[in-house]
């Protein structure tokens, strides 16, 4: 049951967002500032930046403001001095915060960070507006079975997924033939194999329509993130991995398509903006008023679609594999690709070298049977630093792994 909220005409949303000071928490911030009256924030909670996080909460007259760095504490009482913002760090203080009485949590750490967190916040009646891809990409069961069992709601925030949330019919699930979610390319859509072998972090970080942050950018640019993203949408949606496809849509207006069975192709549309996908998760199922550049079709005049080159982005083929595995693969893939990225910003490896080195440390795993299906979030937990060591291991080996 959906909570009575200022948006449908009663009390203000009560509302903790785990990442605040990332893209999506900024966005976020930026509609309740907006509109104040319809939200109260119980709790923002971020990485290490004390200073930001201190801002936000004294503009959003948050509650609580809690830091995962726990070094970090002194800092952020200074920065919130002379407010009633009660400060907090550490991972029990984290728990704590996303214990309390919420209608709506917003889960948008990035990486693994994300999953206790997100699955603590797990409750009965409450609403879950994910943000976070290793909950679903590394955890998909586990988090679903979880959503299942304790009749919490569940609004996807990504735009492809929130697009297609938009336009699959649950009800009519069995006569839904595909799920198509588009991707942009990147900013390589075009280029070689031996142009991509050169590229800096400055030209990978430079996507032409989206504005994110640092790993997914870089993810966008391997089309790892559209991996992840199918991932993501397998668990979502009830509806076999074989029904779910790629397309690549330079223009970014189409964000994500259902195919039903009498051919019917439904699409979700818009301007490349987070604050849309953010908004409709915050009104659900009502809308709000976004001041997003509205589409213009005529202007933008074309609309184009390809299919994604698979050899070209061995990335998005990765992905894929993990996916039709059956098996943990996909927190491996997800853990030995963050590595990889670091790398590559810290420029200690090649932009090719990000799926190379995910690939291999898929292909150790896999032959030392490490990839079996987890039964909890520890099981999961100790995947991913087994398989961030390994990553490690073979970007410092000279590209090896024993």
């Amino acid at each position: 049951m959906a909570p009575e909220t200022a948006i449908n005409g009663s009390a203000p949303i009560r509302i903790t967002v785990l990442g605040a000071t990332g893209s999506i928490g900024k966005s976020l911030a930026d509609l309740i500032e907006r509109n104040p009256e319809q939200f109260d924030v119980v709790a923002l909670i971020a990485n290490t930046n004390a200073s930001e996080l201190a801002q936000m909460a004294r503009r959003l007259n948050a509650s609580a403001a809690i830091l995962a760095d726990a070094s970090r504490l002194n800092d952020l009482r200074e920065a919130l001095n002379g407010t009633s913002v009660e400060a907090g760090a550490g991972e029990g203080a984290i728990l704590e915060a996303v214990d309390r009485d919420a209608d709506l949590i917003v889960g948008a750490i990035v990486g693994s960070a994300g999953l206790k967190p997100t699955m603590t916040a797990i409750k009965p009646g409450r609403r879950i507006a994910l943000a976070n891809k290793e909950c679903l990409v590394c955890a998909g069961d586990l988090f679903m079975a979880g959503i299942r069992q304790s009749g919490a709601e569940l609004l996807p925030v990504d735009s492809e997924h929130n697009a297609i949330f938009q336009v699959f019919e649950n009800d009519q699930a069995d006569q839904i033939e595909k799920v198509i979610l588009t991707a942009s390319g990147g900013p390589f859509r075009t280029f070689s194999k031996a142009d991509m072998a050169g590229v800096t972090p400055e030209q990978a970080l430079k996507h032409p329509n989206w504005d994110m942050g640092a790993r997914i950018t870089i993810d966008s640019a391997t089309m790892m993130n559209k991996g992840f993203e199918v991932i993501e949408a397998f668990h979502l949606f009830p509806i076999a991995h074989e029904q779910l496809g790629v397309l690549v849509h330079p223009q970014s207006a189409v964000h994500g398509l259902v195919q039903y069975k009498d051919g019917s192709l439904l699409a979700q549309l818009g301007s490349p903006d987070m604050r849309t996908p953010i908004s409709h998760c915050l009104a659900f199922p009502r809308r709000m008023e976004v001041p997003v550049k509205r589409l213009d079709l005529a202007e933008l005049g074309t609309l184009t679609f390809e299919a994604p080159d698979l050899d070209r982005f061995p990335a998005l083929r990765l992905a894929l594999e993990a996916l039709k595995s059956a098996n943990a693969a996909p927190a491996a893939l997800n853990a030995a690709d963050e590595v990889a990225v670091e790398a590559f910003l810290s420029r200690k490896i090649g932009f090719l070298d990000i799926p190379a080195a995910v690939e291999a440390v898929l292909e150790n795993l896999s032959a030392g049977g490490q990839l079996a299906v987890s039964e909890s979030i520890d099981d999961v937990l100790a995947l991913d630093l087994e398989a961030r060591a390994k990553t490690a291991d073979w970007i410092n080996s000279g590209r090896n792994l024993c």
